[in-house]
């Protein structure tokens, strides 16, 4: 008995069956930051930089950081269009609605294309779930992936704020990044031990100091 072996490289498959390529995964980061951290003075000037064109940010409130002057266009409703080009959306009730409706928007052209995307949490928020939603929602693994967590500490007052709030000291310790504000309003004795308390926490992670809310948008 002769056997025949097809193999599948004989049968055609017309183009127009072939299914479309999955879009590429928009990166996600995370900032947060402990009630006034400088969280705010951070994300102020991310959405002013030059290379933020493309990007998306979603903010608690647009009054929390101040961009109405800077504002091009009202989108979609809860989406403005800044004249960096960096597009900003208010959270609208679940994250995950907020984030999935900005891609189904940005598909259809309701919303400008966007490459990557910002997501601040409140200054009381504990990280963790947000961080766990990233990663593990089908809906928004289909579309994003994560890529760290910056956290904002104030020189001044986190060193109590971190042992007297279970969500600032999570904050530091699931950090990917942390920023060290207000450096030039304490001594470096005092910074020095902030430092120290902060790489007990979380050893990982780099850490800049930053005076006069210098932050750089890298």
């Amino acid at each position: 008995m002769t056997v025949k072996v097809i193999s599948t490289m004989d049968q055609e498959t017309p183009l127009g069956n072939l299914p479309a390529p999955a879009p590429p995964l928009i990166p996600v980061t995370v900032v947060t930051g402990f009630l006034g951290s400088g969280k705010t003075t951070l994300l102020n000037r991310l959405v002013r930089q030059p290379d933020m064109a493309g990007a998306a940010v979603i903010i608690n409130e647009f009054g929390d950081i101040g961009i109405d002057h800077l504002l091009v266009e009202r989108i979609a409703g809860e989406a403005v269009l800044l004249d960096s080009g960096c597009l900003c959306c208010a959270v609208r009730g679940d994250l995950v609605d907020t984030m999935s409706r900005m891609a189904w928007q940005a598909d259809h052209g309701e919303l400008p294309a966007f490459d990557r995307l910002v997501v601040e949490t409140t200054g009381l928020a504990d990280p963790a779930p947000v961080l766990q939603t990233l990663m593990s929602d089908r809906v928004l693994t289909g579309r994003y992936r994560l890529t760290g967590m910056v956290t904002t500490i104030d020189a001044v007052n986190g060193a109590v704020q971190i042992a007297a709030h279970p969500e600032a000291l999570k904050q530091v310790a699931l950090a990917s990044r942390l920023l060290v504000t207000k450096t030039d309003l304490v001594s470096p004795a005092a910074l020095d031990g902030l430092e120290r308390a902060l790489r007990a926490l979380n050893p990982s992670a780099p850490m800049q100091a930053v005076a006069h809310g210098e932050i750089g948008s890298d």
